[in-house]
């Protein structure tokens, strides 16, 4: 079994389960996937939204985010990530390749690590827009996945081909 880690952003397209998919075509061993997709609790960033807001010591200023609404907020984006996680896996699957998914609440690099170490998996692809800033910086998930990790760690860019992310031609950027 040759197994392969993937850290996605957002739910993967045809395009990117076709390429993570054909980069492993010539591996004669059966080839498995564990995606991983974070999906961020919503009451931290509500209780952040409500404080800038709200007049830092003027009326309400404390005034509290009804847990039920955080609870509802946070079902909705499970469910939501859910069903782009199952639909990864489904992409996955249907070019004949074994795949399974989980949905990441803790640090997605954290998630990854022991992901990597659990199935001790050949290597990690970190599938993401681009975030020119971050990658300068090496703050990135790939940056930080490679600093954790012994496997390869290979960084695409969703949505676009692998010609696009040569040349920088599709909507991410080649560099500052």
């Amino acid at each position: 079994m040759y197994d392969v880690v993937l850290l996605i952003e957002r739910p993967l397209s045809r395009l990117d389960a076709d390429q993570v998919t054909g980069l492993h075509h010539d591996i004669e061993d059966t080839v498995a996937y564990h995606v991983l997709l974070p999906v961020e609790e919503m009451s931290g960033r509500l209780h952040t939204s409500m404080g800038s807001v709200l007049d830092p010591g003027g009326p309400g200023a404390d005034a509290p985010v009804d847990p039920e609404i955080v609870d509802k907020v946070n079902e909705e984006v499970r469910t939501g990530a859910q069903t782009g996680l199952s639909r990864s896996v489904a992409l996955l699957t249907a070019s004949g390749h074994d795949a399974a998914g989980s949905l990441v609440v803790d640090d997605p690099i954290g998630a990854l690590t022991r992901k990597v170490a659990e199935v001790g998996a050949a290597e990690a692809i970190v599938l993401t827009e681009p975030h020119t800033v971050a990658e300068f910086f090496h703050l990135d998930w790939t940056s930080r996945a490679r600093r954790h990790l012994e496997v390869p760690v290979l960084h695409l860019l969703e949505h676009e081909t692998f010609e696009e992310q040569g040349r920088g031609g599709g909507e991410g950027s080649s560099g500052l």
